[in-house]
């Protein structure tokens, strides 16, 4: 396993550590100012003078794995650089176009859009002209399992009708999101994992209803987390995505690079968090001491550092394995980080709102959003428990002990990465 950062990722972290430094870290209040004084949906102007900027020193869809759209990074060549940006993670992923769900829609595009979509789609999202969601959440039933989603596609001759209701479509408050991947049932009848397809549909198709925004602690996030409706829109069969049924399988390949995306910027924010809580301690003296001095805050210090460095590790080896043997081998390890990775940012910032008191709850300080933000990572893609029960049914696979059948057979990848040929039906759209 060789998780060494190479040559290029690294020129481009130094240039990424200097544009944060330089533009992006003294424009936060600059941001809050903006969005409190004018549409809180609208992109702020800072945002865009940060994207000019951005544009310029090469920090521009870094993300994007296809050299052909993007910078043709590797999972484990962009992971650190995810990471820092994750520092501030309001501003400094849309400044470098590398913001979710607008990332995992481009490589949807990218890889599996037709020369027309890619065309109408996917240009103006690189280029940041547009804004996208990726509906498939939905309030009436339970989104961890998709073989249960009540949106329907169904072919009218040229067309195809969506109906259905959504909700956390990301992005949808923008007035710059144009765009949402809807996730539907287009064939019932169909085994369950290929009941599914994906269709591209205009937000401003005739019944499209974004009903509400959804808040995240009281948090209203600039893009907007939107509840939509889908009322019998129709839309040109062209604009299906991938093969029909094709739906659950498409979304696993966008989910894989996602989730390390949202872990690497998870450890971002913990480091910061940590570094907060450090100089905190180290400046606040009640009772004659500092807090750094104290039992207390020195333990809570040293598992921050570890738990972090620790999180980082599983990241960046599932990032390896992931370029190495693919997503599904991958796949107990990806889940390993989803859950990892946000407990961990969550634990430290908690620990660091702790050690500020009172001002740790406030907005002077980036923390409470960073909790925020890290509390609804264990939720997003997909919940911890579904993660950890995917993990668990490989852990007894592995041990040839599946409950009611044989064992599994397990081949193990020549350079260590060990991946399940079971007989089981194939892994939840989450796990």
């Amino acid at each position: 396993m060789d998780l060494t950062q190479s040559e290029r990722s690294r020129a481009l972290a130094d240039r990424l550590q200097a544009f944060m430094r330089d533009f992006v870290y003294p424009a936060e209040e600059v941001y809050t100012r903006q969005r409190r004084e004018g549409d809180p949906h609208r992109l702020p102007p800072i945002v865009a003078d940060l994207q000019r900027e951005a544009r310029a020193r090469g920090l521009w869809n870094l993300f994007m794995r296809h050299p052909e759209w993007g910078a043709g990074l590797s999972n484990l060549e962009y992971a650190p650089l995810a990471e820092i940006s994750g520092r501030s993670p309001l501003i400094a992923p849309e400044a470098m176009n590398c913001a979710a769900p607008d990332t995992g829609n481009m490589e949807l595009l990218a890889e599996f859009g037709t020369a027309e979509q890619q065309q109408r789609w996917l240009r103006p999202l690189l280029d940041a002209e547009i804004r996208s969601c990726f509906s498939m959440s939905e309030p009436a039933v339970p989104s961890s399992d998709p073989t249960g989603l009540g949106t329907t596609i169904r072919r009218d001759g040229d067309t195809l009708v969506v109906s259905g209701r959504k909700w956390w479509s990301t992005g949808t408050a923008d007035p710059r999101c144009e765009l949402a991947i809807v996730v539907g049932v287009s064939d019932p009848e169909a085994a369950p994992y290929e009941r599914q397809s994906l269709v591209l549909v205009p937000l401003d198709a005739p019944g499209v209803e974004v009903v509400r925004d959804l808040t995240t602690f009281g948090y209203s996030d600039q893009h907007g987390h939107g509840e939509v409706v889908y009322r019998d829109v129709r839309v040109p069969a062209g604009n299906l995505l991938g093969p029909p049924g094709g739906g659950f399988a498409i979304a696993q390949a966008r989910l894989g690079p996602g989730r390390v995306h949202h872990c690497m910027r998870a450890i971002g924010m913990a480091e910061r968090a940590l570094e907060l809580m450090v100089e905190r301690a180290s400046h606040r003296a009640p009772f004659g001491r500092p807090l750094t001095d104290q039992g207390t805050v020195s333990t809570w210090i040293a598992e921050s550092r570890l738990e972090i460095d620790q999180a980082r590790l599983l990241v960046l080896r599932a990032a390896w394995l992931m370029d190495t043997v693919g997503n599904r081998a991958a796949r107990n390890e990806i889940a390993g980080i989803k859950v990892v990775a946000a407990r961990t940012a969550a634990a430290v910032t908690d620990r660091a709102i702790q050690v500020f008191g009172a001002a740790g709850l406030s907005a002077d300080t980036p923390l409470a959003a960073f909790y925020a933000i890290a509390r609804q990572l264990r939720i997003v893609d997909g919940p911890d428990e579904v993660h950890l029960r995917s993990i668990t049914r490989n852990e007894v696979r592995r041990s040839g002990q599946r409950p009611g059948g044989r064992g599994g057979d397990l081949r193990v990848h020549p350079d260590g990465a060990g991946e399940l040929r079971a007989e089981a039906r194939r892994d939840n759209l989450y796990a």
